[in-house]
């Protein structure tokens, strides 16, 4: 699975700053159970990808994951030992923007318990603070 644009404007960006809590993204859309982050920090493509493929062999062929974050920043990084000075980074890796309650992952057609040993892997591989919600029943 390809975690990055096909093609980018400008191939470095820069850092930007994290304010607030998401607007957008943080209801569950199409799942009944979703992992929804607590804090705000920049999730790694690699990330991403570990969890879902952490998840893919817990639950097998029950169940469906869907990822709702997309790594759109290219992160950059200079080379170890390299003097101060010379410019900017090659773009070493992509990472998703993430604020507090953006739904990172949803999951469907699994029981309860299932759907909190699933996230439980799947929280061990994010770098941001998470936590399980579900549907409200009305």
């Amino acid at each position: 699975m390809r975690l990055m644009p096909r093609r980018v404007k400008f191939r470095k960006s820069h850092r930007g700053r994290i304010k607030g809590k998401a607007t957008r993204g943080n209801t569950l859309a199409m799942g009944e159970y979703g992992l929804q982050s607590l804090e705000s920090g920049w999730v790694s493509a690699e990330e991403l990808e570990a969890g879902r493929v952490a998840s893919s062999h817990f639950l097998g062929k029950s169940g469906r994951l869907f990822i709702r974050v997309f790594p759109h920043k290219s992160v950059t990084a200079k080379p170890i030992e390299t003097r101060m000075g010379k410019g900017k980074g090659e773009p070493a890796y992509w990472a998703a923007v993430i604020k507090p309650g953006t739904i990172l992952y949803e999951l469907t057609g699994v029981p309860e318990d299932m759907a909190k040993q699933t996230f439980n892997r799947i929280a061990h591989k994010l770098s941001v603070k998470v936590r399980m919600v579900s549907r409200r029943a009305w």
